[in-house]
């Protein structure tokens, strides 16, 4: 089994897309959710707020067969249309593959960890959150990389965390 952390994303009915995209990681072998922020949405001014979260998994599946065959079914069964060439468009659902163990992978259908880290806090701060000793396969320790991001525009959403935290583990 290898762990693998998911960056999850919502700003279209984010309170019932997240949590629905959440229940469906649970078979995959969801351990652990860090706490859910509410963040300015990145690209054109106008667009809803996100709620994002990382997700922690225990897997046994591939990388590449966990992005491709997890994550964007999920996706699409809560209504993501990735036909789109806006990438900053309002979403039902963005999961992505931000981590997966110590792996470092570079390809057109794959990049870990997502480079994104570290420059979007709304995936360096959550992860943070999970792994809280985590080095980068970088040798990059997160806690200096999240020291270094901008955090402005975060809102962490305590009680909308805990609801789903309680529906998920009990």
């Amino acid at each position: 089994m290898e762990t693998a952390y998911i960056g999850l994303g919502s700003n279209i009915d984010p309170e019932k897309n997240l949590l629905e995209a959440l229940r469906a990681l649970l078979p995959e072998g969801l351990n652990r959710v860090s706490a859910v922020y509410r963040t300015e949405p990145v690209g054109p001014p106008g667009q809803p707020f996100f709620y994002n979260c990382v997700a922690e998994l225990s897997t046994s599946r591939p990388p590449l067969e966990l992005k491709l065959g997890v994550l964007r079914p999920i996706e699409e069964a809560l209504g993501r249309k990735r036909v789109t060439e806006d990438r900053y468009s309002a979403r039902q659902a963005d999961l992505d593959l931000i981590l997966y163990g110590s792996l470092e992978v570079n390809t057109p259908a794959l990049v870990l960890p997502d480079p994104d880290i570290y420059a979007r806090p709304f995936l360096a701060v959550p992860l943070l959150e999970l792994a809280p000793g985590l080095v980068l396969p970088d040798g990059k320790n997160l806690k200096e990389v999240v020291s270094s991001l901008d955090k402005k525009g975060m809102e962490e959403l305590a009680s909308y965390t805990a609801l789903i935290r309680k529906e998920l583990f009990g």
